[in-house]
């Protein structure tokens, strides 16, 4: 039996190919879960195989019923069905922290198109639900790591600072200012400063050109008057 022998087998309507493909989408769901777990977010390896696993299932039963002779399914009602669902679970993953950080949508994006890529495995569609986990994988990990570089080095930085109550917000404004950076906004946060002497800010800086942000968060770290200092 060659490999395309194989596949045609996967992805037919056997029962055995069936449960074949819901453990691949099983496992494939606990890879981009373990990405996840790794990097420490809420959603880990159990919630994706899940995802993935039910998503699957949920279209293997869509096609399952279309094949009944003499009953009329409609066989994009419950992958639309799961779509607009998964929808709802990954609204919960998604944060707005008081320091205005918006957490979760990367996981929020990856259980909806884990849930895409269960349901093309289930429906039978190998390849491209392979293809879609390879893509799923490298843009949660290689491009990551590329959007890390590009965000490290913009003329644009977003900081939550706590500055001391006593004129250290004027003396931070001068600062920035001395620098030859342009104050884009700064606004007082409800944040509960680590020191009741301070008050908590969220300032945007637009740089006169692109320079590592680690860099200037290191010089506001030496400043006496600042106390804590946060990219956000």
């Amino acid at each position: 039996m060659n490999g395309s022998m194989i596949l045609e087998y996967l992805e037919s309507s056997d029962d055995w190919a069936v449960a074949i493909r819901l453990i691949l989408a099983t496992l494939f769901g606990c890879l981009v879960g373990w990405e996840r777990v790794v990097k420490r977010h809420s959603a880990g390896i159990k919630t994706f195989a899940l995802v993935s696993l039910g998503s699957a299932v949920s279209t293997a039963l869509n096609i399952y019923l279309a094949m009944i002779p003499g009953l009329s399914a409609d066989t994009s009602r419950i992958p639309a069905g799961v779509v607009s669902g998964i929808g709802f679970l990954g609204a919960g993953t998604i944060l707005v922290t008081g320091r205005k950080q918006i957490k979760g949508l990367t996981t929020a994006a990856s259980l909806w198109v884990t849930a895409c890529m269960g349901m093309a495995i289930g429906g039978g569609y190998l390849v491209v639900g392979t293809v879609c986990f390879v893509l799923i994988m490298i843009a949660n990990v290689i491009l990551m790591q590329l959007s890390k570089v590009v965000e490290e080095y913009s003329k644009y930085l977003s900081l939550y600072i706590e500055v001391n109550k006593n004129a250290g917000v004027k003396k931070l404004s001068k600062w920035i200012s001395d620098q030859g950076f342009e104050i884009n906004s700064m606004t007082k946060s409800k944040e509960k400063t680590l020191l009741s002497s301070d008050t908590a800010l969220i300032v945007d800086i637009d740089f006169d050109k692109k320079r590592p942000h680690r860099e200037v968060i290191n010089m506001l770290n030496e400043l006496e008057y600042v106390n804590y200092v946060e990219e956000i």
